[in-house]
């Protein structure tokens, strides 16, 4: 018996289709702050900031990965996630993730004359983003 709570998520990007499917609840953040979705939400159009996604297709069953840019769609029955990256966790190298960090940290606390530190701190939310989602 399909579940009356579930919605349709399609998850994109340049490159794939990263998720296509029924769920019953998602939850991002975008630059105005978290956001959870649940069936027949108010529409919504927003700006994906490095975080965390959280796909609830059951009760039971939560799909974790780490999305960092692009614009969420949330319409009654449906949200459509166009992503410039998203990463299952299977698919980040959590060494790489935790060198990165650490550089960001360092740029931003040196603050030394020409770093850019909007890309630093871009940096350092990704990084952070990806352990998350291999800690989940």
């Amino acid at each position: 018996m399909a579940d009356d709570r579930a919605f349709k998520l399609k998850v994109i990007t340049p490159e794939r289709t990263f998720y296509e499917g029924d769920v019953i609840m998602v939850e991002l953040k975008t630059t105005e702050g978290e956001v959870g979705v649940l069936k027949r939400h108010i529409p919504l159009t927003a700006v994906i900031a490095p975080g965390v996604l959280y796909i609830r297709e059951s009760e039971e069953e939560i799909k974790v990965a780490a999305l960092h840019a692009g614009f969420v769609e949330i319409l009654p029955d449906s949200v459509t996630i166009l992503a410039e990256i998203v990463e299952w966790p299977s698919e980040i190298d959590l060494n790489r993730a935790e060198e990165a960090k650490t550089r960001a940290e360092r740029r931003l606390s040196e603050k030394a004359m020409g770093t850019d530190l909007n890309r630093a701190s871009l940096a350092l939310a990704r990084s952070v983003a990806r352990i998350e989602a291999l800690k989940k």
